[in-house]
């Protein structure tokens, strides 16, 4: 018999690979002899797909099979393989056609009963196959919304094993198989699930510099730090910092969504993530987790499961050191590398930081009933554990402190809904889209600092203040680029075409944490 070759794709972080698979049948004592580079999982994929063969009612060869998974260089990892070695192999057998299962890709699990079971990472495999002309792919069913996301390719859904193999032996090319009557009107959930309202920022009273601290770095992609005791709304304001971003371009959502369909954690009946994530992992996370990383398959981390979105840390001194100072590369460069033995893999990082953090570790209410007993030094230990470095890549910080019921009731009737918020973000990000068109930057924070201090540098008259905080060392050379791009945000918002004075004080009172 002849050898059969079909193709799927292997995912090394959120790129896809070209595998083509080989499978022979010769004399010689019976067996399955995987061969590739295969993790455990993928070594199981024998069994799997023989149970599956036999009980979808198919001959086995009792015989020696060989099947080959190419490049045998590039590790291979996961049970998405299962499909294309059971299409591959019952080519070599003669059960359908070779010439048919040549040019598709095949991508799922099976299951012992011949079911084929969703998998992980669709969206980046169908990306991939689509760059190497692929025209159809046969997924599970359930992953059929997900892959119909990229365009340009034909997606063949199935349920079952034989379901695929009697439309390869004798369905018609042009007309692929159906899974309708199976799987129901809504076999993907989509509209049935409810979802609860959505946080806004009308909910917060009694803090007007948090909320406009919350549009300042909305519109310019800023991180923030927010002080104050327990019970002033930090987290109420972090929570509610996606609902005054912009919903996502179809290109950053299908970055989004691959991450989290990598990651398992895409919402059922949601294919498309098209509003921005929100991430905010326990203080006990380790690295590996916050960052990204594992003992054989790397995978996503918080600060990628937030690119494009926000990453919040809640009681940020009580993470670990080696957190928190794990955030610094991946704040400036926008990507995390993660290397292991087994190679090295790059993730994608762009997120807005949000860290909230109580005054002192008791976190008491400066109140006589109830007075705080920590000492300046317990204090000062407290909020050292949040780095200079780190502090320094921090655009905006603010004091939250306690309202009193007066201010509260006040608060409310000038506390503006999110709806009206985004749409002044939304007009700032234009202009500064406008001002940043032709060049690899979508908002002020991520202008490089060349670009700060020659073709986007303001005028003198509005550095001054900077300038003599530079002179009098309390700011930093990496600090004055975070203040310039602050105030250009500030200028975006008002209206106005370069930075004044007044946006430049104020950008410098945020990033100095005194803007009260």
């Amino acid at each position: 018999m002849a050898v059969s070759r079909t193709r799927c794709v292997a995912l090394v972080g959120v790129t896809g690979h070209v595998i083509e698979i080989e499978a022979d049948i010769s004399n010689g004592l019976p067996g399955v002899h995987l061969i590739g580079l295969l993790d455990t999982a993928l070594s199981e994929a024998r069994d799997r797909v023989r149970s599956a063969v036999i009980n979808s009612r198919y001959g086995w060869p009792e015989t020696r099979v060989t099947i080959s998974l190419f490049p045998a260089s590039l590790p291979k990892r996961g049970s998405q393989f299962d499909l294309a070695i059971a299409v591959s192999l019952l080519g070599a057998a003669g059960i359908v056609p070779r010439e048919r299962v040549a040019e598709p890709f095949f991508l799922g699990e099976l299951g012992l009963d011949g079911r084929v079971r969703v998998v992980r990472g669709i969206l980046p495999s169908i990306v991939a196959a689509a760059d190497a002309g692929a025209a159809s792919v046969v997924v599970p069913a359930g992953n059929a919304a997900e892959a119909a996301l990229v365009p340009g390719v034909t997606v063949i859904p199935v349920e079952h094993l034989r379901q695929l193999v009697e439309w390869l032996r004798e369905g018609d090319p042009a007309r692929p198989p159906s899974c309708e009557d199976l799987a129901g009107p809504n076999p993907t959930g989509i509209g049935e699930t409810m979802q609860r309202p959505a946080p806004d920022l009308r909910d917060v009273a009694g803090q007007p510099m948090g909320r406009k601290a919350l549009e300042v770095c909305a519109a310019g992609g800023h991180n923030l730090w927010m002080l104050g005791p327990p019970g002033t709304g930090k987290t109420m304001l972090a929570e509610r910092l996606p609902t005054l971003l912009p919903p996502l371009g179809f290109d950053h959502a299908l970055e989004v969504t691959a991450i989290h369909s990598i990651a398992g954690a895409l919402p059922s009946g949601q294919p498309l993530l098209s509003a921005p994530p929100f991430v905010s992992p326990h203080h006990t996370a380790t690295v590996a987790a916050v960052v990204g990383g594992g003992t054989s398959v790397p995978r996503p981390g918080a600060v990628s499961m937030a690119h494009r979105g926000v990453l919040f840390l809640d009681e940020a001194p009580e993470f670990a050191s080696s957190v928190l100072d794990s955030l610094r590369q991946p704040l400036e460069s926008g990507v995390v590398t993660v290397s292991r033995a087994a190679g090295t893999t790059t993730f994608p990082a762009r997120f807005m930081l949000v860290m909230a953090a109580n005054p002192c570790p008791c976190a008491q209410p400066a109140s006589p009933s109830e007075p705080c007993q920590c000492t300046p030094m317990v204090k000062r230990r407290y909020l050292a554990r949040l780095s200079g470095p780190l502090l320094d890549r921090v655009d905006v910080k603010v004091a939250v402190i306690r309202s009193s019921r007066r201010e509260l009731l006040a608060d409310r009737r000038f506390a503006e809904p999110s709806t009206v918020v985004r749409e002044r973000v939304v007009q700032a990000r234009e202009r500064a889209a406008k001002r940043l068109n032709g060049s690899p930057w979508l908002t002020n924070s991520e202008v490089s600092s060349s670009a700060l201090h020659s073709d986007l540098r303001p005028p003198d008259d509005a550095m001054k203040p900077l300038t003599a905080c530079l002179d009098s060392g309390s700011l930093s050379a990496r600090g004055l680029d975070r203040v310039t791009r602050v105030a250009w945000t500030l200028a975006d918002l008002a209206g106005k075409e370069r930075p004044e004075v007044d946006e430049t004080n104020a950008a410098l009172a945020l990033w100095l944490g005194v803007g009260q």
